[in-house]
């Protein structure tokens, strides 16, 4: 039947729609403002005391408490506004202590009805919500400066097994310049066994043979190839530990992405807090297993240390390195037969054996575990009768056990020494995340407070509200009849938008609420060419059910190729942008498909619903009347 559409095309459209009102519904329900309480260690669990204490604290201070509760080993205060959320840290944290760690969230509200369908509102992005946003770059020439001591390390260890005499094995040379590891030899014999080595199984150097006085020998440069290679990983593993870190955090939907070879963007939404962010994610902590030094050992390959907690008490310690905290695969932070903190650490096949090779033979020997910490200091000077900042890179080593290694160390050990339970805590928490590649320094940091972003989202809602509402008005009093058909679909198609994109668990940002607005012009633009088709066949004397059966099925192709165009270029703009960029096309595709559905399926459901399988003596549409 003409204008008809089968029961059954219509129950899929009912059940689409119903679906899409059900996960558009959570968005109705936005995140409270809430402050999460969690244990400084893992031991530390947060009981019923511990959050009455806290809620205590913030009545003290005139600060309402919507509600609150215990999540697992965590506590979660609800308060009201971003206001009360940033006051309620620090009095929280205050009254708790160092025991425990007070971090600002968001806590959603949806109802649990919904939650058990998987339902949730959308993400909002740091533009709308407020957090902290920081761009890190990657020390690359400590990277490769770090892979070079590793692999002499082992080409040492290896020309000692096999018995092979010779002399150095330190870095030499500037890294612009192309550092080297030089090797010397006595003759030319063990020089050629060395060569032979190295070659077959160390590839990733080039290799000269030279000749200095009496000495035969072999420097070992890393090829272009090898040296993008280390700088690529070091990028990607720092990627990997900074998500980590933020995963461990709780940090609700973190953005940490690449820009260009060396610098890694890191945004918080929700975390108002810059000091404590950057002490996390900043902080560059590895460790160094090494051996003390013998009474015979050549002062070139001995570097002194002091103790982290007696700066002034120092050690004889073998540049050679053991491992590293790279080949730790746990760490965990526990206590001691004296109660005392430690951390019980699980090395990964590589590290096992590397630190079995190394502690075999060194039973009765001190082993040092060396805790290394890049960081950035600001210093502020006059220039010009101006202050200028500089920023000036520190590494601080210092060793945080010494010990006696009482018989062959395996994957599994303990280290001990530690000062106090939140050094054990966050140490255990660094190595678990996993060890920076290279160490990073903050080049930019920007903190976008709460009520900004609460103004963004009003500013947005209200160019969203008032675009849509003018378009309602103008195809109501256009077109009609048609017009109030046009507006119910151009409903839906917005209804059907915010689902996808919270089923999708998009995150939602400024540039996305200008993605909604263009998506809401874009879904006009179907309707107006079906009725304008429908215009002219009514023009031409088209009875009106065939006016409408030819609106719908030839605007189909107009509509079809602008609609794939847009799409095109909104495919080309996720893969090719970044941040918010992605976050309007991902708004704007989403958009684009709503908007075809609602405008080619849904109108023409309602208009078969009110014209379709009857009589239609007067078709009404922008002025355009035709009798049957």
């Amino acid at each position: 039947m003409l204008n008809k559409y089968p029961l059954w095309k219509n129950l899929i459209i009912l059940v689409a729609l119903a679906i899409g009102f059900v996960y558009a519904l959570p968005n109705l329900f936005p995140d409270d403002f809430a402050v999460q309480v969690t244990g400084a260690r893992s031991s530390t669990e947060v009981d019923a005391l511990v959050l009455e204490r806290a809620v205590q604290a913030l009545e003290s201070q005139g600060i309402e408490v919507k509600s609150s509760s215990l999540q697992d080993r965590d506590a979660l205060i609800r308060v009201t506004s971003g206001e009360d959320q940033l006051q309620a840290r620090p009095a929280v944290q205050a009254v708790l202590g160092n025991d425990y760690l007070v971090a600002l969230n968001m806590a959603a509200s949806t109802p649990g009805w919904l939650r058990s369908l998987g339902a949730g509102p959308m993400k909002l992005g740091l533009d709308l919500r407020g957090g902290v946003h920081f761009l890190l770059e990657v020390d690359m020439e400590t990277a490769v400066s770090q892979r070079l001591e590793a692999l002499a390390g082992q080409i040492k260890r290896e020309l000692r097994e096999e018995r092979i005499r010779y002399r150095g094995g330190e870095l030499e040379g500037a890294l612009e310049d192309g550092q080297e590891i030089i090797l010397s030899f006595r003759d030319d014999e063990s020089r050629a066994e060395a060569f032979t080595l190295i070659r077959r199984q160390y590839l990733q150097f080039l290799m000269d043979e030279r000749t200095r006085g009496d000495e035969r020998l072999i420097a070992l440069t890393l090829s272009e190839a090898e040296v993008r290679s280390i700088q690529e990983y070091a990028l990607e593993q720092n990627l990997t530990t900074i998500r980590n870190r933020v995963n461990e955090l709780g940090v609700a939907e973190p953005l940490v992405q690449r820009q260009g070879t060396s610098r890694i963007i890191v945004e918080l939404p929700g975390v108002q807090d810059t000091a404590q962010a950057k002490r996390v994610l900043g902080a560059t902590a590895n460790l160094e297993f090494r051996m003390e030094a013998r009474p015979d050992t050549p002062a070139s390959s001995i570097e002194n240390f002091g103790f982290r907690d007696t700066p002034q008490r120092t050690a004889r310690l073998e540049r050679e390195l053991i491992a590293t905290g790279n080949n730790v695969a746990n760490a965990q932070q526990q206590f001691d037969e004296n109660g005392q903190p430690q951390v019980s650490i699980t090395m990964d096949s590589v590290g096992g054996d590397l630190m079995n090779r190394a502690t075999r033979n060194a039973v009765g020997r001190r082993m040092a575990v060396l805790f290394i910490e890049f960081r950035t200091e600001t210093e502020d000077r006059m220039v010009d009768g101006e202050v200028v900042t500089e920023e000036k890179r520190v590494v601080d080593k210092g060793i945080i056990s010494l010990a006696t290694v009482q018989s062959a160390l395996g994957a599994s050990f303990r280290i001990t020494g530690l000062d106090s339970i939140p050094e054990a805590s966050e140490l255990a928490l660094l190595l678990r995340a996993g060890a920076l590649a290279a160490p990073m320094y903050f080049v930019q940091e920007r903190t976008i407070g709460p009520s900004l972003g609460q103004k963004n989202i009003d500013a947005g809602m209200m160019s969203v509200l008032l675009g849509f509402v003018l378009v309602l008005i103008y195809m109501a009093l256009y077109y009609r009849g048609f017009g109030l058909i046009a507006n119910v679909s151009l409903t839906l198609n917005l209804m059907l938008l915010i689902a996808c994109m919270s089923i999708l668990s998009a995150t939602l940002t400024l540039p996305g609420i200008a993605g909604i607005v263009l998506t809401v012009g874009m879904a006009v633009d179907a309707n107006v060419l079906i009725f304008e088709r429908i215009r002219e066949e009514l023009k031409a004397g088209t009875a009106p059910q065939l006016a409408i059966n030819a609106g719908y099925s030839r605007a189909f192709v107009s509509i079809f190729d602008a609609n794939i165009t847009t799409l095109l270029v909104a495919l080309i703009l996720f893969a090719m942008g970044s941040g918010p960029v992605k976050g309007f096309a991902i708004t704007l595709s989403l958009g684009i498909m709503t908007s075809m559905f609602s405008g080619l399926v849904v109108s023409r459901s309602i208009v078969n619903v009110v014209y379709g399988g009857r009589r239609v003596e007067k078709l009404s549409i922008g002025g355009k009347q035709a009798n049957a």
